[in-house]
Formats: structure tokens, sequence, C-alpha cells
């Protein structure tokens, strides 16, 4: 662990935001898991199931953007507890169906409302880690003393730190999540492994209850009113515009590869249940490995971090087109775990960096949404590309569309002349340090103080 991320994290706010961010992610994937085996046990249809998955996933990312303009705009406080016991009523409600009366409506209904309240919580927690992480490692010292070390001219090494503790922690509950999930529904069924998420989500209501995400000039200002000033910062704001493009056509080849994944291990390596499960297991590795890589990576340029990860995914399903047995397939998926674990962390803080405080709920928002809602895409793009060709095939065509938007990625880099990491200060780069903190542009309503 590198000593800014030590830093960052002897922040108790910190330490329990990440804290609350990993147990509600492991229950999510037990949740995930116990929910599409239970679906498709009492419809056996996969279309039931990937209308569960595109409830949970697509169906919310159209609502998070204002919700999360809403609960910043509030008064009130402890808005973020209340999405986590929101989500713990939507999971009870769900065991109950599953134990009493299945019927898929309802089911997905619930879904939809418990994802839409799990986006806009994670939006708001990323958001408050990288507020977190900036106050550890920008408070001068009462002394004059070792404020430079602690990062106190450069409040985003905190912020980057911070974001970089919570991918770690995505890491570790994407290798063991679906495990516990596995083990738990096989075990006692999927009704107590919902019960279980649902614990989860009333200790990270505890553990955070009272944090009150936003920012004090948002106290009383209208939904309309801050969507439309994040939208007019993203329009205005070339380089976080093609970021954001970029990636989400990133989003899209990388979820295309998921659905490939059992046509590949089944039909084309010919390896099985086991072999799938082997190469499932050795990307989650791959993607721990490839968090703690960014964890320790500080000093290096976001945008080629991200370049570096979107190009390792796209080589890795490029790697298993052209793989003839298991083992180099193996091999390609510990490079493309790498790449995922690598890649997520930069992009959230390139955005971060790029947006004013004022504006990072609702353009994390946004981001989360776009990974939600171009997943979705993909996936129908992966199913498209296996019914019309071969999964090698498939995975050369998702592989090098990856590969083509680390191209694009890294023009956008290279065309900003001064770039994400030079501190260049206007409105069509707020890449600087604390020069990213300047409102002077942001719409006059942005402006607006407490009554």
């Amino acid at each position: 662990m590198s000593s800014t991320l030590s830093s960052a994290l002897s922040s108790p706010r910190l330490r329990r935001i990440v804290a609350a961010y990993t147990i509600n992610r492991l229950g999510t994937w037990i949740a995930e898991i116990a929910l599409a085996l239970a679906v498709y046990d009492h419809t056996h249809s996969a279309l039931a199931v990937s209308a569960t998955l595109i409830a949970a996933q697509a169906l919310p990312a159209f609502a998070v953007p204002p919700l999360v303009a809403k609960v910043e705009a509030s008064r009130r406080r402890q808005e973020l507890s209340a999405l986590y016991v929101f989500e713990a009523v939507c999971t009870l409600a769900l065991a109950g169906i599953l134990l009493w009366q299945f019927w898929l409506p309802a089911v997905l209904l619930l879904v939809a409302l418990d994802g839409t309240a799990a986006l806009t919580a994670s939006a708001l927690l990323r958001t408050e880690a990288a507020r977190a992480g900036r106050d550890a490692l920008a408070v001068d010292a009462p002394d004059g003393g070792h404020a430079q070390e602690r990062g106190a001219l450069d409040p985003h090494v905190g912020e980057r730190q911070a974001t970089a503790a919570i991918n770690v922690a995505f890491s570790v509950t994407f290798v063991l999540g679906p495990v516990l999930g596995g083990v738990i529904t096989a075990g006692a069924g999927a009704p107590v492994a919902l019960l279980v998420d649902a614990l989860t989500f009333v200790a990270c209501g505890l553990l955070l209850v009272d944090l009150h995400p936003g920012v004090e000039e948002a106290r009383g200002e209208s939904v309309r009113a801050r969507l439309s000033a994040a939208w007019e910062y993203v329009r205005g704001t070339p380089t976080l515009r093609a970021i954001l493009l970029t990636q989400a056509i990133a989003f899209l080849f990388f979820a295309a590869g998921e659905p490939i994944e059992v046509a590949y291990a089944k039909a084309t390596l010919r390896v099985g249940d086991s072999g799938f499960g082997l190469l499932v297991t050795v990307w989650g590795a791959g993607t721990v490995v490839g968090a703690a890589a960014f964890a320790r990576a500080h000093e290096q340029p976001l945008g080629a971090l991200v370049s570096a990860g979107t190009l390792a995914a796209g080589v890795a399903y490029i790697g298993f087109a052209a793989a003839p047995s298991l083992l180099p397939a193996c091999v390609a998926a510990l490079v493309g775990g790498v790449g995922n674990g690598i890649q997520w962390a930069p992009l959230v803080s390139a955005v971060q960096r790029l947006t004013p405080a004022q504006l990072q709920g609702q353009v994390m928002g946004g981001l989360e949404s776009i990974g939600a809602i171009c997943p979705a895409l993909g996936l129908a793009l992966g199913g498209a590309l296996v019914a019309l060709g071969s999964p090698r095939e498939a995975f050369l065509i998702v592989g090098s569309g990856a590969a083509f938007t680390t191209v694009a990625f890294a023009s956008v880099m290279l065309s900003d002349s001064s770039g994400l990491e030079s501190g260049r200060d206007d409105r069509g780069l707020r890449g600087g340090l604390a020069a990213s903190r300047d409102d002077s542009d942001l719409p006059a309503e942005m402006h607006a103080s407490t009554p």
C-alpha cells in the first residue's frame, strides 16, 4: 500500500465510507447471483434472467442523475442512509416473493426500484469518498511540517487515493462476492441470500447515518437547476465530454464479451463448466492485481492509465480469439483482468479532476448511468455476434472495438496540449490542481448560497 493511500485511509470518515462500500458490494454480488438463479429456477427462461438484469441496471440509469441532484439539494439529512434502508426494504420484499408467491412483474419492479437507489447511492458515495480523501491529505499541519508530504499542495492526490481504495474494495468483492452468493444460495436458498444482502444495507445505513452528501451551496436549489448546470458544464468541457463518450463505447465492448465467454469455453475450447469457471476466476484475480497496481501508481498520468487498462481488456479479447487452448486463454484473461482493475479507477479520478466540486455528484451520477446502460447494450451486442458467427470471431470484433476506443481516448489526451495532468485552466479543460475547483465560469445558478 502506498504511503499516500495509507495517509488517506487515516481519515475515519474515509475508512467508514470504504467499509460501507465493501460491505454493500459483497451483499450486492450475493443477491445478484441468488436472484439470477431463483428467476431461472422459477421461469426456466434465460430471457427472464436478462430482463431482470436490465431492470436492475439499464432502466434505473435514467433516474439516477435527477435523484442525485434531489438528494444534494435537500435540506434534510441522512438521505444516503435512507437510500440503503430503502434497498433493504426492496430486498426483503424480493425474498418474500421468492418464499410465497413468485410473480415476475413484481420482481422486475422491485429490482428496478432497488437498482435506482443502488446507482444513486454509489454515485453519492464515490463523491463523498473523493471529498474525504481531499480533506485527509489537504489539511495543513498545524506546525507547518509535513504538509507537502501529505499532499497539501495537491488535493487531487487524496481524491485519487480515495478512488484507489474504493477500487481495491470493488475488485476484492468482485472475486469473493459471486463465490459467496453461489455457496449461500446452494446451501440455504435464494431467500436467505437476499436476507444477507438486506442486512448489509442496514449495516451501511448505520455506518453512514451522519454522512450528508452534497455541497452546502446546493441547499435549496431546484433539481432542474442543478441538472442544467451539470449538463451545460459537460457540454462546455470538450475533454470531459470526449472522455465520457469514448468510455461509453468502451463499456459497450467490455460487456459484449460476457455472453460470448460461455460459448467460447464450451464450444470453442471444449473445457466445460470447470474451464469457464477457471477463466472467470483468473480474470477476477487480475482485477485485484490491477486495482493494487493503480493504488501504487499515484504518480502516473491518469490518461495513460485509462488508455493502458482499456487496451489490455481489448488485447485480452483478441487473445481469446487466437488462443488454441485453455492455458493461453487464461493468460489472456489475466491480462484482461489487470486491465479491468486499472481502467475504472483512473477514469473516475479523471472525471472528478475535470469536474468542480459543486457538480461532482451530478457528473458521477451520469457516469454511473453510462456504466449501467452501455453494458446492457453490450450484452445484446455480444449475443448477436455469437449468433451470427463463431465465438472467436465475436471476440476478435469486440477486442478490436475496445482497442479502437484506446486510440480514440489517447487522441483526446494528445489533442489536449496541456491536459489533464498539467493543470490547464479554462472552460474546456479543468484538469489542473486547485484550478479545477475554481467555479468562476459555472452557470450562475451554481453560485447561489443557502437562503
